[in-house]
């Protein structure tokens, strides 16, 4: 109904506006050619959905198969590999995530957006076990394909943004982006794998650094100003992504061992302690605590996010390992320093993340408390490791150390007031 001059209320005859015919057409339209969200249209009050949710079951594949190559692998050289292409993948999920974070929406043009993504991602888990050898150039071809399809997100961003205010910062990611494509496809005829591990590993690190630095000097609303709790919870997701390897490494650690008896199951059941261990100190300390939107601090948190999830990952093929020889009077070389180094990176780097969280998630008095504690729980891990007396020992004496730094912390949290994120106290909060 539309208004008459004289204030009367009319029916309107059907007009274009109205026909079937262009109202499927403007449906479609929104649907799928909606541009996507521009640099300073933060939605702080988005949660993380279902398909993300989705997006992120891929990763559990392919960090699956990564870490199966360093099951038979555990060396100086297999730890390397294994850093290398974990890294590849990590860059790879924080590309896809951020995008989705800062200029997603539910609509059809994101969810395609995302299932080719997945497309990328499931191809590229086939290669991803032996990518530091014989399948290096068809994993790192697939990778460079997946890239290429994240630039063009990252340029329909540019074309979207109306404040040429964001356009330096733009054009510079989507330089480094085509950058890193050229590098990927320059590799993949290289024929020595050392020299294409060496020069993947010089992306890794340039990423981190560049990453970091970015973050850290952007003040712009929109990049640095976009960390909201959807995102924090991405990486939470994630970080229970590569905790799901530890429960892997405890089931295929039981289920190659010889004789599968009470013993060598009752050593895998406290295996799996270790990683509801490391779930604990990182939900209750770090998971669900937003950290400074600007900063050094920002790009912190989210650079230790690599190697602590790394770390985290690794875990699993040390577990397997030390489990199917639990019975033997020897155990793998390696794999019990390995879990020690890997506790130890995790519980440093959660410690290192807490700094780049605002003064207001601890009470005061508490943050003194957190780097002796961690620091001193790493070092007791990493000399357990070392000594490795047996199987079942090294993973009691693990999950001691991890529970008691644990418990000590969130005492001191509690005595000075504090509330633990997700309980009931914290969540009837303002």
């Amino acid at each position: 109904m539309r208004s008459a001059p004289d204030g009367a209320q009319r029916p309107v005859a059907l007009d274009d506006a109205t026909d079937p015919g262009n109202l499927v057409k403007t449906g479609l339209k929104r649907w799928f050619f909606t541009p996507p969200r521009q640099h300073g249209e933060v939605d702080y009050s988005r949660r993380v959905s279902y398909l993300e949710l989705f997006y992120d079951l891929v990763f559990v594949v392919l960090i699956g198969r990564a870490a199966h190559g360093l099951v038979g692998h555990i060396s100086t050289q297999g730890v390397y590999e294994f850093a290398v292409v974990f890294g590849l993948i990590w860059l790879s999920w924080f590309n896809g995530t951020l995008w989705h974070e800062l200029h997603g929406r539910q609509d059809g043009r994101s969810r395609l957006n995302v299932f080719a993504q997945m497309g990328f991602l499931a191809v590229l888990a086939v290669f991803t076990e032996e990518a530091a050898g014989a399948d290096g150039p068809a994993f790192i071809r697939t990778l460079a394909a997946l890239f290429v399809f994240l630039t063009w997100q990252w340029y329909r961003v540019q074309q979207a943004d109306e404040d040429p205010h964001y356009l330096p910062r733009t054009r510079a990611y989507i330089s480094g982006m085509l950058a890193t494509v050229a590098v990927f496809i320059g590799s993949s005829f290289l024929e020595s794998s050392d020299s294409r591990l060496w020069i993947w590993s010089a992306v890794v690190v340039l990423w981190t650094v560049g990453g970091f630095t970015l973050s850290s000097a952007d003040q712009t609303a929109g990049f640095g100003d976009g960390v909201t709790e959807s995102l924090v919870e991405r990486f939470g997701l994630f970080t229970i992504i590569v905790l799901g390897e530890a429960v892997i490494g405890v089931v295929g650690g039981i289920s190659d061992s010889p004789g599968r008896d009470a013993y060598t199951i009752a050593v895998g059941v406290v295996g799996l302690a270790i990683s509801m261990g490391i779930w604990w100190t990182y939900f209750d300390l770090l998971g669900a605590r937003v950290p400074s939107r600007t900063g050094p601090r920002l790009g912190a948190w989210m650079t230790i996010h690599l190697p602590m999830s790394m770390a985290i990952a690794a875990t699993g093929p040390a577990i397997t390992l030390l489990i199917e020889h639990a019975d033997s009077g020897e155990l793998p070389e390696g794999a019990a320093t390995l879990l020690g180094a890997c506790l130890a990176v995790v519980l440093l780097g959660i410690w290192c993340a807490t700094l780049a969280l605002p003064d207001t998630q601890f009470p005061p008095g508490v943050r003194r408390h957190i780097a002796p504690v961690l620091c001193g729980a790493a070092a007791l891990t990493i000399g357990i490791g070392v000594w490795a007396p047996s199987a079942l020992l090294i993973f009691l004496l693990m999950y001691v150390v991890l529970f008691a730094q644990w418990f000590w912390l969130v005492v001191i949290y509690l005595a000075h007031g504090g509330v633990l994120p997700g309980t009931v106290e914290s969540a009837s909060q303002p």
